[in-house]
C-alpha cells in the first residue's frame, strides 16, 4: 500500500481576511466616532466663543454710535422689586398705536432695518448682556449670538408687547437660563435715545411653538389661556425653545415697564 499524505488545510489566509475587515470596520467606527465628537465640540463650544465674541463686539458698536458708557443699575446692590425711578409708560414714552384687524390704519414708528441691531438687553439676574436685532431669521440674527425682536410686534418702551426671541442652547445661547427669572427680577433695554426698565411678572415653562398668542400686543396664550393678560400695556416678552437641546415647546417671560430714564 502506498503511504499516505497527510493534507494540510491553510486557513490563515482566510483569517488574515477576517483580521481586516474587523480592523477596516473598527478603524471606520472610531473615525465616525471621532467626527461626531467633533460635531458635537463644534456645536456645543466654537458656536458659543464665535458668537458670544460677535455680539460683546456688537454691543461695543453700539454704546461707540451712542457715544455713552454702559449703563451703571443703582439697584444691582439693593432689592431688585423696587422700580427706579418709576413712572407711569403710558406717559412717558409716546404710545405705539395698536393696529387692529379691520381698524384705521395708524402712524407708527418706521421699524429697523431686517438683521440691525438697535438695542441691548441687560439682564443682571443672569448676568446678561446681548445686541438686540430686527427679525428672528437663524442665519443672521439668532446663530450670531443676538437676540431676535419678532417683526410687527411692539417697540421697546412703548404701549404694546416687544417679544424677543433668542437661542437656549448653541449660537451663544443667550436664553440658555432664562428658566431661572422669576417675578421682580428685572430687565434692562438700552437703546439710542433711553434705558427702559421691565420687571418681570409671569412666566409660561411650556407652549406649542405655534402660540402666536404669547407675542400679541395684549399678551396671552392661546394654547394655556390662563397666562396672559387682559388689558393693553407695555410689555416685553422673551421666547425660547424648551426642555434644552430640543425645539418641542417654547417658554415664556412676560415683564412690564416700570420706569424709562
Amino acid at each position: 500500500m502506498g503511504q499516505r499524505v497527510p493534507v494540510v488545510v491553510q486557513t490563515r489566509g482566510r483569517r488574515s481576511a477576517g483580521a481586516r475587515v474587523l480592523w477596516v470596520s473598527a478603524e471606520a467606527f472610531v473615525t465616525c466616532g471621532v467626527l461626531v465628537l467633533l460635531l458635537v465640540v463644534h456645536q456645543l463650544w466654537w458656536t458659543n466663543q464665535q458668537a458670544r465674541a460677535e455680539a460683546r463686539d456688537q454691543v461695543r458698536v453700539l454704546e461707540r454710535e451712542w457715544d455713552v458708557s454702559p449703563p451703571v443699575d443703582p439697584g444691582d446692590s439693593v432689592d431688585p422689586v423696587d422700580p427706579v425711578d418709576p413712572v407711569d409708560p403710558v406717559e412717558a414714552v409716546e404710545p405705539e398705536p395698536v393696529v387692529e384687524s379691520g381698524s384705521p390704519r395708524a402712524t407708527v414708528p418706521p421699524a429697523p432695518a431686517p438683521s440691525a441691531a438697535f438695542a441691548v438687553l441687560r439682564i443682571p439676574r443672569l448676568g446678561l448682556t446681548v445686541p438686540v436685532a430686527e427679525g428672528i431669521s437663524k442665519r443672521s440674527v439668532l446663530d450670531k449670538g443676538y437676540v431676535g425682536h419678532y417683526p410687527g410686534t411692539g417697540a421697546p418702551g412703548r404701549v404694546g408687547n416687544f417679544a424677543l426671541a433668542g437661542h437656549r442652547n448653541t449660537h451663544g445661547e443667550p436664553f440658555r437660563y432664562v428658566n431661572r427669572l422669576g417675578p421682580g427680577d428685572r430687565i434692562f433695554v438700552r437703546t439710542r435715545a433711553r434705558t427702559f426698565v421691565y420687571r418681570v411678572d409671569l412666566v409660561l415653562p411650556a407652549t406649542s411653538p405655534r402660540d402666536v398668542g404669547v407675542i400679541r400686543a395684549v399678551p396671552r396664550s392661546l394654547v394655556k389661556p390662563s397666562y396672559g393678560y387682559d388689558a393693553p400695556g407695555a410689555y416685553l416678552t422673551l421666547t425660547t425653545c424648551t426642555p434644552e437641546f430640543t425645539s418641542t415647546y417654547r417658554l415664556v417671560v412676560w415683564a412690564k415697564l416700570v420706569s424709562a430714564r
